[in-house]
């Protein structure tokens, strides 16, 4: 045996590279395998383990990658970055001089996707800032056209046309009362009590009142349930509720004058209809 190799057994290896260096072996790890564990470059690692910081991108980068090595070979970590400041003062020819401050370890840099995130953000702030500053200082709105209000005016102004009514019903055409309900009672007569109809109309059964009728009227508990016709045009129910009314005139021209007034004629109030009877002729007179 070599006796440089015996005078150097046993002994520790000096320096935090070559320390580093003794325990990836121990722990029969490579400069390939620490450099993807890590993320530090494999040519980094080599300037650690050869002592060498020159080599390394500055003085922050040297303690922080020697930190993040020793922490995967099992090293203590303060330890070897109290080391590597030791030797990076004592190595006066490397151009290092003592930072008054360190930012920390490289390998825990804001990663590349964080930089763009923080980019976007700021962006995005800018962008923000922008439209409010130039809704506070644009201005309140344009003010509305002169000639828009002009034909506003004008349109105002000019009369309205309502909707085109219907053409009034013939005072001289049939007076006809259709049944809008089953079973509704009804008597037509004329001025001198003579009676026209009297009968339940069946539901949809219409009566035209006769044109040489004086003074034709009706008398019914159903005003309400009849449609009335003037000439073939529709004239308003003579009234909109189930009452009993009397006595109301049904000529084509009392009829046309209630559809220009008010609604339903003021039948006076008159006690309840009849219960419907079959007709029952009269008695005989007596014979001699």
């Amino acid at each position: 045996m070599d006796e440089n190799d015996i005078s150097t057994e046993g002994k520790a290896p000096v320096g935090i590279g070559a320390r580093l260096r003794a325990a990836r072996e121990a722990r029969g790890l490579t400069l390939e395998q620490v450099a993807a564990e890590t993320r530090i470059p494999q040519r980094q690692l080599v300037a650690i383990e050869a002592g060498d910081f020159s080599k390394m991108p500055g003085r922050t980068y040297a303690v922080g990658f020697t930190r993040t090595y020793a922490k995967m070979v099992g090293l203590d970590q303060e330890d070897a970055a109290a080391s590597v400041r030791q030797e990076l003062d004592a190595q006066s020819e490397d151009g290092y001089r003592p930072a008054s401050f360190e930012p920390g370890d490289p390998a825990r840099v804001p990663s590349r996707a964080l930089g763009w995130f923080a980019a976007f953000a700021v962006v995005l702030l800018l962008v923000g800032v922008f439209f409010f500053f130039r809704t506070m200082f644009a201005p309140a709105g344009e003010l509305p056209s002169l000639l828009d209000q002009h034909k506003e005016a004008q349109a105002s102004a000019a009369p309205k046309v309502g909707p085109a009514t219907a053409p009034a019903a013939d005072p001289a055409g049939p007076v006809v009362f259709t049944a809008a309900a089953p079973g509704i009672w009804v008597k037509f007569y004329d001025a001198q009590g003579k009676t026209l109809l009297e009968k339940q109309m069946a539901l949809g059964e219409s009566y035209t009142v006769p044109a040489d009728a004086q003074g034709p009227m009706l008398w019914t508990g159903r005003p309400d349930a009849l449609a009335v016709s003037v000439g073939g045009k529709p004239v308003p129910k003579l009234a909109d509720q189930q009452q009993v009314v009397k006595d109301v005139p049904v000529t084509a021209q009392a009829l046309i004058a209630r559809s220009s007034a008010t609604p339903a004629a003021t039948a006076r109030p008159q006690s309840p209809a009849p219960a419907p009877t079959a007709a029952v002729p009269p008695a005989p007179s007596p014979t001699a």
